[in-house]
């Protein structure tokens, strides 16, 4: 299962039948779903398609969309060089702006796709739109993962060494959102409040003792925000 950002350029297919009977007027949060087969031969299959407009996405676009035509008409007219420039067109008659590619972007502006393999009972369009989303919480885990947590790589050639090494690595990313969510402080500061705050113990003359740690303010602070412990 996936749900993965999918190619603007492909709306005006897959949203045929919208553009047909009402153009580009599309109401705020909309959201529209199609399919679209994808891969060739026998690895062809029909992927969902979800699309959502937004008015300030539109609008964010628009703004996008002039800048690029600005750079293109420079071009066109010599008072800039040609780079990697969307809206110009090299033909016989020299360079100009293409005044079709700029129409098509302006129809499409404010529309962002999705595709999954999601089945609509699943997760109907709103909320596959939500959960990709929701994809920078992975993406703030793997960093977290590998900065504030320090995991590393560790070269493992049994299955069962590379299945605890993961295990480990991510019962602490688990602990760590944990930890996060109820004390509504990032897990580097906890990490750097926490280091210091220890106990001992010491084995003198067949004696035991036991050192409390010393607990910082911070700490104290961080430590209180956490649930009772069965909570």
């Amino acid at each position: 299962m996936f749900i993965v950002g999918s190619r603007i350029s492909k709306a005006p297919y897959d949203l045929a039948a919208h553009f047909e009977r009402h153009g580009n007027a599309f109401d705020d949060g909309r959201v529209l779903e199609s399919a679209r087969v994808m891969g060739t031969g026998k690895a062809a299959r029909s992927r969902r398609v979800v699309y959502q407009y937004r008015f300030a996405r539109h609008k964010h676009d628009d703004r996008a969309i002039n800048a690029m035509v600005d750079r293109a008409e420079k071009v066109a007219t010599g008072t800039r060089p040609l780079k990697k420039d969307r809206f110009v067109r090299i033909d016989a008659a020299g360079k100009q702006v293409d005044r079709g590619l700029v129409e098509r972007a302006r129809q499409l502006a404010g529309l962002k796709g999705y595709v999954t393999t999601l089945p609509v009972k699943t997760m109907d369009g709103s909320a596959v739109i939500d959960a990709y989303h929701d994809l920078w919480q992975v993406e703030e885990s793997f960093r977290m993962a590998k900065s504030d947590l320090r995991a590393r790589p560790v070269f493992h050639h049994k299955r069962e060494s590379i299945e605890a090494h993961l295990t480990v690595v991510f019962a602490a990313l688990a602990i760590s959102r944990h930890l996060q969510d109820a004390t509504a402080t990032s897990i580097k500061n906890i990490v750097r409040t926490l280091r210091a705050v220890r106990s001992a113990t010491i084995r003198l003359d067949g004696h035991e003792i036991t050192l409390e740690p010393d607990i910082p303010t911070s700490a104290q602070a961080i430590l209180e925000r956490l649930p009772p412990e069965g909570h």
